[in-house]
């Protein structure tokens, strides 16, 4: 006997028209706690049970970023709609399959092109691709090549379509995106924006961090709480650019020095950790690595930097947390030392930092986020610029301080 769920009970509200649009680009702009993921996930699992011929490609910039974000979004969009018995899961290659007729959900970065343009389907044909944090995507030529590799006819007998499902978070008005898909009609685009307001399942709590943004950060509140549009003005940084290059190469360079900074969080805030190589000659910073996540331990926090590679580097931290340090080096970050804070260090390290051309791997996604949105802050009375940058977009920003405090200053006392 076939179960029968009923559709709002396992999806809530919301995206009745996201749902059941055909066209080709299906494309959502939302807050955090929007269910815009959670309800994409569920929409494709669904459409492959219904559908069968049809396979997924599932796409983020950065291929080492799919598991813990899209392909445990997936797992949990097949276990809601009570159907683990009909998929195989496999995390070597990073793939499923819904087992009754062999279709299969293939996860790609766009960080190895080659195989994102090269995929074969053993069964039917490749109709669907979701791409998660499309922002990401800062090239529109990355994502034309995408879109050129989900083509080909298919019989209509079949009832099946192609299309291709972004959805993102909006930081910044002047990505390709909003004039791509929101600024002109389109009868094969449906542009939506959601919010948290149309999340059923947040609790208080929840919903209390969003009336606490609305207070006290109104402008991260229109973005993160409400969905628009971000407004950049007044960029702290505009001496960067984003470009592929070797690490090892880099590190050949005479006098080339590696810094390290860790800014702590947990609950709302990530843990970051700046991974860069600097040239006080030629004043360039290459930003080649990141860790950014949010709810890490200590214990979470020096496994990941471990598991990374960077266990024996020189870390500089955020020295307002000296428990945390200090817990870091009994886990084996012995090389993890405080950041120096004194008076107008934030703005000291920003007019240092200004003088020097940041080069930025492509894959340090969520240092490229903050670079292109932090801002200095504005008088919420008089609309006008103040010397104080804003308390967002910084976790990275003040990794970066921490790491380049001895190599940009000069050190006040030796490690040794």
């Amino acid at each position: 006997m076939k179960k029968v769920l009923p559709l709002s009970t396992v999806v809530g509200g919301g995206y009745n028209k996201f749902w059941h649009f055909k066209g080709r680009y299906r494309v959502c702009k939302g807050s955090r706690a929007s269910k815009k993921s959670t309800t994409t996930a569920l929409n494709i699992i669904k459409r492959m049970m219904e559908y069968p011929d049809a396979n997924t490609l599932v796409v983020r910039k950065v291929f080492r970023t799919l598991k813990d974000s899209c392909f445990t979004q997936l797992k949990w969009a097949i276990h809601r709609l009570e159907a683990d018995a009909h998929w195989e899961i496999k995390e070597s290659p990073l793939e499923m399959t819904y087992k009754p007729t062999g279709q299969k959900i293939y996860f790609r970065g766009l960080d190895d092109p080659l195989k994102v343009t090269s995929i074969t389907v053993e069964h039917g044909y490749l109709c669907w691709c979701w791409i998660e944090e499309a922002y990401e995507i800062s090239n529109e030529k990355d994502f034309d090549m995408l879109d050129e590799s989900i083509r080909g006819a298919i019989p209509p007998e079949t009832g099946l379509f192609k299309q291709i499902t972004l959805t993102f978070n909006p930081w910044n008005e002047h990505h390709w995106l909003k004039a791509r898909f929101f600024d002109r009609p389109d009868p094969q685009v449906l542009a939506l924006t959601t919010n948290y307001l149309c999340n059923e399942w947040l609790d208080a709590a929840d919903l209390l961090v969003f009336e606490t943004m609305k207070k006290n950060n109104p402008r991260r509140y229109r973005v993160a709480g409400l969905g628009d549009w971000g407004i950049v003005d007044g960029l702290i940084f505009e001496n960067w650019e984003e470009r592929a290059f070797s690490v090892e190469e880099i590190r050949k360079v005479p006098g080339i020095k590696s810094a390290f900074g860790l800014d702590f969080g947990y609950t709302n805030d990530p843990a970051a950790l700046f991974c860069g190589l600097v040239d006080k000659a030629t004043k360039t910073i290459w930003v080649f690595d990141e860790i950014y996540k949010t709810g890490m331990s200590n214990e979470n926090i020096a496994d990941a930097v471990k598991r990374a590679g960077y266990a024996k580097e020189r870390i500089r931290a955020d020295c307002a947390e000296p428990k945390s340090i200090d817990r870091l080096y009994t886990l084996g970050l012995i090389h993890i030392r405080e950041s120096r804070k004194g008076r107008d260090s934030v703005n000291n390290g920003i007019d240092y930092l200004q003088d020097y051309h940041i080069i930025i791997h492509p894959k340090c996604v969520n240092f490229i986020t903050e670079i292109s949105n932090y801002t200095w802050d504005t008088d919420t009375k008089t609309g006008k610029r103040l010397n104080i940058p804003i308390d967002d977009f910084n976790h990275l920003m003040d990794a970066m301080r921490y790491a380049l405090e001895d190599i940009l200053v000069g050190p006040t006392f030796s490690f040794d």
